[in-house]
């Protein structure tokens, strides 16, 4: 059998284990009566606190306007190889699956934006950091697809 092929049968094989382990998680949460009450009263917590416009920059021009303005740390959590092939100017690449791993680069005393092409890992990585203590972090969310239908370079 070819590696790629072992790879995709390991993978189905994970993410079968996973999808016995979240619905084994769940029932396990739903027959504690007061688990699943704390677990829901952290996420209502969370999701309740979070201001209104506090995670989003809505517009090319804005995002332009705050790198002059406050230099923010610009990430993009796409992976590598689509970083190459393309990416803000100014951006440093950390990929979504290895955010908590860089911790370490991801400053706490600075406005961070985050993107990625359209917006989905954006939510994903804001959301991870944001539950990690970060309150200096937004998402562009026009991603690189907007800043380019905006007709702004892009660094290889």
């Amino acid at each position: 059998m070819a590696i790629t092929s072992m790879k995709k049968l390991l993978l189905t094989l994970i993410l079968a284990c996973l999808c016995s382990f979240s619905i084994a998680l769940s029932s396990a949460l739903a027959s504690h009566t007061a688990d699943s009450v704390e677990v829901f009263e952290a996420i209502d917590e969370f999701l309740t606190s979070i201001p209104a416009d506090y995670h989003r920059v809505g517009d090319t021009q804005a995002l332009k306007d705050l790198m002059k303005r406050d230099n923010p740390l610009v990430i993009d959590v796409r992976e590598p190889s689509e970083y190459a092939d393309g990416h803000i100017p100014t951006a440093v690449n950390i990929p979504l699956r290895t955010i908590s791993q860089n911790l370490n680069q991801i400053p706490k005393n600075r406005p961070v934006v985050l993107y990625c092409r359209s917006g989905y890992r954006t939510a994903m990585a804001l959301t991870s950091l944001q539950l990690l203590g970060y309150d200096n972090v937004q998402s562009f969310t026009p991603s690189l697809a907007g800043w380019q239908a905006a007709g702004e370079p892009i660094e290889p």
